[in-house]
């Protein structure tokens, strides 16, 4: 059994947490414990506060150069320690190896994306507003961010909100998911190792006492989350009663429909990664599957016969195709659903049932259960409303792209939906008018790349601004506007007196 003892890292240090108070850590694919994560107290939240909010104005004031060296710093050992980084993901939160190496990979891309800033944080000027008047506006930071990371992306989420917030001169306070604290172990050996400066990224494990410390610290400038869509009203109330800039990214229910024109090889490959990819625990895993009548039997038996080769088990395995979910109790919720769903009946049928798999003697521990396809699940079923975040698959009959569109704008979620068609008209109405964030047309992971924003809308963002990208550099900066009237400092013999204007403006002038 491995030993793995999280810690704190505050003002550039490790910290103990005073009195001990610990919980353990797992390895899911086991189900053995494998270290332990402290649980911080009131003392450990405020020596963060403290500690970031002395470290901002220091760092605000380092030129933009210097900060992007970090920046590229990280970046660098990021490229060097990929592996290790993704076999830290791969055991504390069982990502399959080759989804933890794509992870790591999607932050050093990010990191690229911030080492941008230099560009995409400039300002603008008006010249000749009115007589020797210019206007300046530039873009500044605000102090001290908090984020709140979720299980399921330890590394995505660190690079969603550390790289940009700090490359536009802030400092920030992270708290990981207990469940998965070990990547960000590994990167606070990597800010000791390039020497970013201390207070600048401070580390603290605990509950959502720690957040809860931050919504009324007048030092405090924001809050940012990932996480499930009651946590984000629960933050949002906190943060608008502190009266914190808040970025809170909730939950989904993603649907992925099938027209009668779709390459079908295209969309069960698509499906496959959309559903099972990370256990299906993810805000953009497909978790309904709609399809017109034309091709709906089709779809179900291609998708039971794709399901029945997707291989579970060690999340090192590299013949495995999906890993365990996160907990016990995750595996449990997604069985309790099956049965949720089958109850409210109407109809449906489970269709494909993996809820036990067979594994190696190593394995008999983990945190397993295999896909499960329930067929012509109706809307008023939990499971069509309800975030599962598993490999627990809903399908049903649409009449056409209008009826599937309709499902959509239902939902109290509105983070993505994708479309399977070779007709652009299709594609076109589909795109304009669901009500997500973000759209896919033959892809089952509608994920933008770095350099455009991530985030959905309704339940699924409690906030106007995205992660990623302009997004990121937005929520973090706020604009500053600069009015300038000069005179020439000799003056100008002979000129008469103003004249009074009969209109006095309500601006410069």
């Amino acid at each position: 059994m491995s030993d793995i003892k999280i810690k704190n890292f505050i003002n550039g240090e490790w910290q103990e947490e005073a009195g001990g108070k610990r919980v353990p850590l797992y390895n899911p694919s086991t189900g053995e414990e494998i270290g332990s994560v402290p649980i911080s107290g009131p003392a450990t939240a405020e020596a963060a506060i403290a500690t970031a909010h002395a470290a901002y104005r220091p760092w605000r004031n380092l030129s933009i150069g210097k900060r992007m060296a970090y920046i590229y710093k990280i970046h660098d050992c990021m490229v060097r320690d990929l592996e290790k980084l993704a076999q830290a993901i791969a055991l504390d939160q069982a990502k399959h190896i080759s989804e933890a190496r794509g992870e790591v990979q999607r932050v050093i891309e990010i990191l690229e994306s911030a080492a941008a800033t230099p560009s995409t944080i400039q300002g603008d000027t008006l010249d000749y507003i009115s007589t020797n008047i210019s206007a300046k506006v530039v873009r500044q930071p605000l102090g001290v961010f908090g984020g709140v990371a979720p299980f399921n992306f330890p590394a995505l989420v660190f690079g969603w909100f550390i790289p940009y917030a700090i490359a536009v001169g802030n400092t920030f306070i992270f708290k990981p998911s207990t469940q998965s604290p070990y990547f960000m172990q590994l990167i606070c050996e990597i800010f000791m190792e390039i020497g970013l400066p201390a207070g600048v990224v401070n580390v603290v494990h605990g509950n959502r006492d720690i957040p809860g410390s931050w919504y009324e610290d007048p030092r405090m400038a924001g809050v940012c989350l990932v996480g499930s869509t009651p946590t984000a009203k629960a933050m949002a109330a906190g943060c608008a009663k502190g009266a914190k800039r808040s970025m809170l990214l909730g939950g989904a229910k993603n649907l992925l429909l099938v027209m009668e024109d779709s390459n079908m090889d295209v969309f069960i490959n698509n499906f496959l990664n959309s559903c099972y990819g990370s256990a299906g625990q993810r805000c953009l895993a497909g978790s309904i599957v709609a399809a017109v009548p034309e091709v709906y039997e089709e779809v179900l038996e291609r998708m039971i016969e794709a399901s029945k080769t997707v291989k579970v088990g060690d999340a090192f395995d590299p013949d495995v195709y999906m890993g365990p979910l996160i907990s016990r109790k995750a595996a449990d919720n997604v069985l309790n659903y099956v049965d949720i769903a089958l109850k409210h009946g109407q109809g449906c049928k489970l269709v494909l049932d993996r809820r036990r798999v067979d594994l190696p003697e190593k394995n008999k521990n983990g945190f397993f259960v295999g896909p499960c396809i329930i067929r012509d699940v109706t809307p008023c079923n939990p499971l069509f409303t309800t975030e599962v975040f598993g490999p627990l698959v809903a399908t049903i009959k649409v009449a056409d792209i209008h009826d599937a569109i309709e499902l959509v704008n239902s939902s109290e979620y509105g983070n993505g939906a994708c479309i399977f068609t070779q007709n652009m008209h299709y594609a076109e109405v589909f795109s304009r008018d669901t009500d997500v964030g973000m759209v896919g047309v033959n892809v089952g992971i509608c994920a933008p790349h770095p350099y455009v924003p991530f985030g959905g809308i309704k339940g699924s963002l409690l906030g106007t601004d995205k992660v990623q990208g302009k997004g990121g550099i937005d929520f973090f900066t706020q604009h500053k506007v600069t009015t300038t009237r000069t005179y020439d400092p000799k003056g100008k013999a002979g000129q008469a007196a103003p004249v009074a204007p009969r209109v006095r403006s309500c601006v410069a002038s």
